[in-house]
């Protein structure tokens, strides 16, 4: 395939990887839009370790993204790697759907295990689809993005619908049947993908290998599964991680010299305010959704509204701001600092505006209205911090040392899982304890103000420090030779 042709847009192989990673996700958000709520309904667990398990589930399903990477780009190859993984989820969602309450976490486990096999994988393929520079990549890459919020909004729709119809194991059955498309897409389709392929990839298919992610895979599922329903060994593996990963990369940052140090330390800055935007985005399947069952109106229209649907308002504002966000880039860009400072805000704005529902709730019941609204601020700022996320470190890092910076950024979504549970369980009420509606309102809406509060907080330390970001961001200096920042990793 000539530059040329790539050049001018999107080839065949790029629509066969969007197809899968829309179906992968598709399934993926059925199932989380409604796994708190399952754990309360079908395990019988209260709100509290509810909002925890699902912590250290969404941890481990962020974290180990980078081993799936590593396994794609130098072990068994990107393509394979895909396949491999989506058989799995697709296999996962099958026994989440028959599950037991002793076998649900296995299921679990084989989720996290598919992800981290299959989520790298798809966008590496799609970088090697064009020249380095081609600025036919930003538009790519904005699509497959789209993808996932197509496939999110779908799922997110139609699921809490169905679990709420049929029973929740409903939801299960979806996102089976989105990898069931998903694979078949990425098999009648795959002789579009033989003229890419990373590393491993271009080598003939050593079935030893394949044996060996396979055996891994299974050893893995096992050991999540037991893991699981133990939330402070997994907080504790989290902490480790990420305590290592953050270090590692400050070694690196402070192993380089003037300028290109400066900006991984900003990168640094910039990721860490990342942790907090993941944070307040693991409230929308915890506690923003336990809000919506215990004190929001559920009769919209003459419809009763489930209160997992509400998280269907996230990628529906996504899609829709999306290209007006991108009209007002081109009229007013500004730097990542900058972009960030501004999502933080309408974050922090998001939680604090749930403090006035108190004012207005009708019996303890608020209009639904304030949750389209948090929902409208949360996402659009969402697009400013995750969107721009794997941007962000891109441009502030040596080229040299891109897939290591960006498993760096995964790992905010690791650390978000611990943080973001204890952050959602300060609505749960004492263990033995039953509120009454309006002391559930009372108890949410002073939490989330709270939230506003603190996040607002920092949004005005990164207004702050932004003249001095910029500055730093800006400067033009030398760099250190890609072979000399090798040589510091390694």
């Amino acid at each position: 395939m000539s530059t040329d042709t790539l050049s001018r847009g999107l080839p065949k192989p790029f629509w066969v990887i969007w197809g899968v990673e829309l179906w992968e996700r598709f399934g993926y958000y059925a199932t989380q839009a409604i796994l708190a709520l399952y754990f309360v309904d079908q395990l019988g667990f209260s709100q509290e370790i509810s909002i925890y398990t699902f912590g250290s589930f969404s941890a481990f399903v962020y974290g180990f993204i980078w081993v799936g990477g590593y396994i794609g780009d130098n072990y068994l190859g990107a393509k394979r790697t895909v396949a491999l993984g989506a058989i799995i989820l697709f296999l996962s969602y099958l026994a989440l759907a028959l599950s037991t309450p002793t076998t649900v976490f296995y299921a679990l486990g084989g989720i996290i295990v598919g992800n981290a096999l299959f989520k790298a994988n798809p966008s590496s393929l799609i970088s090697k689809l064009y020249q380095k520079g081609d600025p036919a990549l930003d538009g790519a890459m904005t699509l497959y993005y789209m993808a996932i919020n197509l496939g999110s909004f779908v799922s997110m729709l139609i699921a809490p619908i169905a679990a709420q119809a049929y029973g929740w194991t409903a939801a299960f059955w979806i996102s089976a049947f989105g990898l069931l498309l998903g694979l078949g897409n990425y098999f009648i389709f795959y002789k579009l993908l033989s003229g890419i392929s990373t590393k491993a990839g271009k080598n003939p298919m050593l079935f030893g290998r394949l044996l060996t992610v396979i055996i891994a895979s299974i050893v893995s599922v096992i050991i999540f599964g037991k893991l699981l329903p133990h939330t402070s060994i997994c907080y504790t593996i989290v902490y480790i991680v990420v305590a290592g990963g953050f270090l590692y990369f400050l070694k690196t940052a402070f192993s380089l010299k003037g300028h290109e140090r400066i900006r991984m330390l900003i990168a640094f800055l910039l990721i860490l305010e990342g942790i907090v935007f993941f944070v307040l985005y693991n409230q929308m399947p915890t506690s923003l959704t336990f809000f919506a069952l215990h004190n929001i109106d559920s009769n919209v229209f003459g419809w009763t509204i489930p209160a997992a649907s509400y998280q269907v308002l996230n990628p529906l504002v996504i899609i829709a701001a999306s290209p007006i966000l991108a009209w007002i880039y081109k009229k007013a860009p500004g730097t990542h600092a900058t972009k960030f400072c501004f999502g933080m805000t309408l974050c922090g704005l998001a939680f604090l505006v749930l403090f006035l529902p108190r004012f207005t709730a009708t019996n303890g019941l608020a209009s639904p209205w304030w949750m389209v609204l948090t929902y409208t601020l949360q996402s659009t700022g969402e697009l400013l911090v995750s969107g721009l996320g794997v941007a962000m470190v891109a441009e502030l890092c040596p080229s040299a040392i891109s897939g290591f910076v960006m498993g760096i950024w995964f790992l905010t979504s690791m650390l978000a899982g611990p943080i973001g549970a204890f952050v959602g369980n300060l609505t749960s009420p004492p263990s033995g304890v039953t509120m009454t509606t309006m002391e559930s309102l009372y108890t949410y809406t002073g939490v989330f103000a709270e939230i506003g509060l603190v996040t607002l907080g920092i949004a005005v330390l990164m207004w702050l420090s932004r003249p001095f970001l910029n500055k730093y961001i800006n400067q033009e200096d030398t760099h250190t030779p890609d072979h000399q920042i090798n040589e510091v990793i390694e």
